[in-house]
């Protein structure tokens, strides 16, 4: 075998002759400017996306920040409305009020019906219950109990409806969550840590707000079974819970929609 050099490992020899480099025949391959340039821009890419990310997802974190910047806009934007309406109510009311040619005994039902459907504000005494989570290093207080697993130090949807409930039973004539009147169609709601009620997002701590006879409000919250084991995490993890007397206190009224929705079958 010979010893000699290819010809095509020169790019400047001739194929046929094997003339050495110098040849006036030899030109720089268009495949191998391509391929410098594909790599350019690779490293173009590569390096700006480092230098903006600074060490974090872009893409996770931007679609997060999104999301969340989403949710708290939307429930701003139903406070607004929920504001805009109760303000258009007061006013329909008042021009009711002027002249609608009803009678006397017909205002009194009407008045009746809307106390019971919690369109207009309630005055008395109330009770307040308020629940939160647990510290988030929180353990054991007592003996017995194992380690907290997450769930065990946040509060759950059951939570706010046990209290709701039980001040129901207990004879409330209104209930407020946070800043918003409870009506019969209200829903609580929770999604992971959050409680959604009525377009708007809240987060722990919880307040729930009820007028009507302290004492008895109290005894219905303590003899509540659902409370009851609720109990045991505050005892055992730290949950928060808090029930005080605040005074006289005026609820708002719900000035929310009123129509049920309901899904349908597709026709």
């Amino acid at each position: 075998m010979s010893n000699s050099a290819d010809p095509r490992s020169d790019p400047g020899s001739d194929p046929e002759t094997g003339a050495g480099s110098g040849s006036p025949r030899a030109r720089f391959r268009p495949v191998r400017l391509l391929t410098v340039g594909v790599f350019a821009l690779a490293g173009l890419i590569f390096f700006t996306s480092f230098n903006t990310a600074k060490g974090t997802n872009i893409r996770t974190d931007a679609s997060l920040l999104k999301l969340s910047d989403l949710i708290q806009e939307r429930s701003r934007k139903n406070k607004e409305l929920g504001e805009g309406n109760s303000a258009v109510r007061d006013d329909v009311e008042r021009l009711v009020e002027r002249d609608d040619g009803s009678t006397a005994a017909e205002d009194r039902k009407l008045d009746a019906l809307e106390k019971e459907s919690g369109t207009m504000k309630v005055k008395g005494e109330a009770v307040s219950v308020t629940l939160d989570d647990a510290p988030p290093n929180a353990t054991a207080k007592l003996p017995g109990y194992p380690e907290p697993q997450p769930n065990d130090l946040v509060i759950h949807q059951q939570d706010l409806q046990a209290v709701v409930n039980a001040l129901w039973k207990g004879g409330a004539k209104g209930i407020k969550v946070m800043d918003q009147r409870l009506i019969s169609t209200s829903a609580v709601r929770c999604v992971g840590n959050t409680l959604i009620l009525q377009g708007r997002v809240y987060s722990p701590p919880y307040k729930i707000t009820a007028v009507g006879d302290p004492e008895k409000l109290q005894q219905a919250v303590a003899a509540s079974p659902q409370i009851q084991n609720y109990m045991l995490y505050v005892n055992a993890y730290g949950l928060g819970w808090k029930v005080e007397e605040d005074g006289t206190v005026t609820l708002p009224g719900y000035s929310g929609t009123v129509d049920l929705h309901y899904a349908q079958p597709v026709q």
